[in-house]
């Protein structure tokens, strides 16, 4: 390379960076900046408004949402040594007696039972957790991603292979489908709080209708086993056409000729599917996996406008979670920490996908 081609590369390079360089600021005022800042006062006891200056806690912000004990309990025996029964059930003793302030348990203070395992010779091992709204709202994050990215990625890459013929009128099954991705989340939500309401919602009247009336109407959004699919559900619905578009501009960059040999030889439907239109989609199916398990994660403006957490903290959800304790509850630190959290644990996923994804030799 001569001279000149050198400084033509090097005018090119300055070109490049000069055009990222507003995208780059912009990272990093709104995403690095606001991160390094949560960390921070994820590490004191700062409230959103008081009189005290903020103190530093360290960890203990943490070691609160993350703490999570264990307890082993004997069912309780009468003078000659035989079980006790409760409604024909062995009693056990309660749990606040382990922890509220007992001495002999100080790592378990002030922990809320989570759930109960059987185990053998009538004992029970009780799992407990210091914020168990915390847990909760992790735990429904979780099977939220697990859930909605499989299943509407599925349905958009199905949507988008039953779109990507030279049809006439196409463009308007393209349309009905992509419309919802238009219309703001919020609006989504309180329209999908009427179609689930209890009484007069569209959808239990539909239920009574097909089965003429041997379903009786279901409180989706006020039943504990019911209120976190049907949130599901319309996620999936409201999301899935966006993702449809961007397998449909996968499926469109495959070389057309590819199919032409596979239906010279032979090929049925399904292997023309596994050996040339999804090797195709490889990179497309990377990028809609993280994009679909990033925006899970945010699981925020459903439970806000149809659950608000609730009933019994069954669609409590993370980002919901930092939002509630850094401004209703003004708890900055708190809300920060979960901030924290979710970005590593959001990060860690990514990353995981990106390994399992990557090219191999």
């Amino acid at each position: 390379m001569n001279a000149e081609q050198l400084a033509a590369r090097r005018r090119q390079n300055r070109a490049g960076w000069a055009m990222a360089l507003p995208a780059c600021l912009l990272i990093f005022a709104f995403l690095i900046t606001p991160f390094f800042m949560a960390f921070g006062l994820s590490l004191t006891n700062q409230r959103l408004i008081s009189p005290n200056p903020a103190e530093f806690v360290g960890l203990r912000n943490f070691e609160r949402l993350l703490g999570v004990g264990l307890l082993t309990l004997d069912p309780l025996r009468d003078e000659n040594g035989e079980v006790r029964l409760k409604g024909g059930e062995p009693e056990y003793p309660r749990i606040r007696s382990f922890t509220r302030g007992n001495p002999d348990y100080p790592r378990l203070n002030r922990m809320r039972e989570w759930f109960r395992i059987d185990l053998p010779g009538d004992r029970q091992l009780v799992v407990l957790a210091k914020d168990l709204v915390f847990i909760k709202a992790l735990k429904n994050t979780v099977l939220f991603v697990a859930v909605v990215a499989p299943v509407q990625s599925g349905l958009a890459l199905i949507l988008a292979l039953l779109i990507n013929r030279p049809l006439r009128g196409i463009n308007v099954f393209r349309t009905i489908y992509f419309a919802p991705v238009v219309i703001s989340m919020v609006v989504v939500a309180m329209l999908w709080r009427f179609i689930y309401d209890g009484q007069n919602g569209i959808l239990n009247s539909l239920l009574g209708i097909f089965s003429f009336g041997a379903i009786e109407p279901i409180s989706w959004l006020g039943n504990t086993s019911t209120a976190l699919p049907a949130i599901m559900a319309m996620s999936v619905w409201q999301g899935v056409g966006f993702h449809m578009v961007i397998w449909l501009s996968g499926l469109q960059t495959i070389p057309q000729p590819l199919y032409e040999v596979a239906r010279i030889e032979g090929a049925t439907g399904w292997q023309t599917f596994r050996y040339v239109t999804w090797p195709g989609l490889r990179n497309t199916a990377i990028l809609v996996m993280v994009i679909i398990t990033m925006q899970a994660f945010t699981l925020y403006p459903q439970v806000q406008v149809m659950t608000r957490g609730g009933p019994l903290d069954s669609t409590q959800s993370l980002v919901f979670q930092a939002v509630v304790r850094g401004y209703e509850k003004q708890d900055i630190a708190g809300g920060s920490a979960i901030s924290v959290l979710l970005f590593l644990f959001v990060l860690a996923i990514s990353l995981f996908q990106r390994y399992l994804t990557r090219d191999r030799d």
